[in-house]
């Protein structure tokens, strides 16, 4: 009888096993009106990657699991006519770790967020507690297409006349970064309609903490390539790349974790260079902000010809080697290197400000030879141009 326990109202689910194949004929006839099955076979058919009722034809709509308590209740009777013990319902817990009780505290959650505003803040609180202490509750909002608007309804545009609350933006915003952290719901979450449009005004608004976790959400949800094209196609390098202007220092590495992994693919490089990212990067450098994150960026960024062309033209090549010299960071190092060496080769007008750099310090021949392989090796590139450029000058 401890199959009963988890029995749920599913209206389309008809393929999967009754409960009341092991109960009474006048609990079968209930049961099939209503349409109750066993949990756990619920489960597993969904597990399994099934959201196809086989008698409609149709794509279920959902797949939370909605408890019956009145068979739960006739059930419970049954046993209790029979000298049966029942265990307690709300003491079991499903294969995700979610006893039905937190599952339907879940839900109450998600209808409080189209309540009032005291309603919305205190559901959007405690959302926010449980997706950060609970990886079974981040896997929840997975199971339904209308869980996350649910979330997002106090943020949608002219909810309050007086906009939109700073705690609770902050609450829901960090929701969407505890909720991206799960696996499973990167690409749910990213192709959700309203979630990229309020991580862009999240970025330019509320608290810092807001603007933060905003840059921490879409970091994590560009691990899937398809939501980095999406996130570039959304415009959010633009205000990722002035929040980095701005310098806090809460947010600077989200935000410069979030540009790394956007400018990974082509496109957003171009994106990245078309909203300023060259000059912001290079003036935080030169103020020695976050040296090793924007390093990595501009490293990344000298693979597109506009880059380059800017960095020659916003006095790129000696910011690079002062750090150089500077840093005992073999990684900085060769990331400074990689991008002059990209430098030497798009423009010869750069070669004598480095080879007054070698005669002064010595700093490309140090490098050639302590520094890491790749060092080593576009070092020894630049040597060698500059030694060729001296050949031909001798030659003339």
């Amino acid at each position: 009888m401890s199959a009963f326990q988890g029995v749920d109202e599913r209206p389309c689910d008809c393929f999967y096993r009754r409960a009341t194949k092991r109960s009474s004929e006048d609990l079968i006839c209930v049961v099939r009106k209503r349409k109750t099955y066993d949990r756990p076979f619920i489960q597993k058919g969904l597990k399994a990657g099934n959201r196809i009722c086989p008698r409609t034809q149709q794509v279920l709509s959902h797949t939370i699991l909605t408890p019956n308590h009145l068979v739960r209740e006739m059930i419970s009777q049954w046993c209790k006519n029979r000298g049966i013990e029942l265990s307690d319902p709300v003491l079991l817990v499903n294969e995700d770790g979610i006893t039905e009780s937190e599952r339907d505290h879940f839900l109450s959650l998600l209808q409080k967020m189209s309540s009032g505003l005291p309603e919305q803040k205190e559901a959007a609180k405690e959302l926010r507690s449980l997706t950060k202490r609970m990886p079974s509750f981040r896997a929840l909002f997975g199971e339904s297409i209308h869980a996350i608007p649910q979330l997002l309804s106090p943020l949608s545009e002219g909810k309050f006349e007086d906009g939109i609350h700073p705690e609770l933006q902050e609450d829901v915003i960090t929701t969407l970064l505890n909720l991206s952290i799960h696996d499973n719901n990167k690409k749910h979450v990213a192709e959700s309609p309203m979630v990229i449009p309020l991580l862009i005004e999240a970025l330019q608004s509320g608290t810092i903490q807001t603007r933060s976790n905003a840059a921490a959400a879409l970091f994590t949800l560009s691990a899937l390539d398809s939501n980095k094209a999406l996130i570039g196609k959304s415009g959010a390098l633009k205000p990722l790349i002035a929040l980095l202007d701005e310098g806090h220092p809460l947010a600077m590495k989200d935000v410069a974790s979030a540009i790394f992994n956007l400018c990974i693919t082509h496109e957003n490089k171009a994106r990245a260079v078309r909203d300023g990212a060259v000059r912001t990067i290079l003036k935080k450098i030169r103020n020695r902000m976050h040296v090793d994150e924007l390093l990595a960026i501009l490293a990344m960024l000298s693979s597109h010809p506009k880059a380059v062309e800017e960095m020659g033209e916003l006095g790129a090549v000696p910011c690079l080697l002062r750090v150089i010299r500077e840093t005992n960071c073999g990684r900085n190092k060769e990331n400074c290197i990689a991008v002059l060496h990209t430098i030497c080769l798009n423009d010869r007008t750069k070669w004598k400000e480095i080879r007054e750099e070698e005669n002064t310090y010595g700093t490309i021949s140090e490098l050639a030879q302590n520094g890491t392989s790749r060092s080593k090796r576009k070092a020894s590139g630049i040597l060698d141009r500059l030694n060729r450029t001296v050949n031909l000058t001798h030659t003339a």
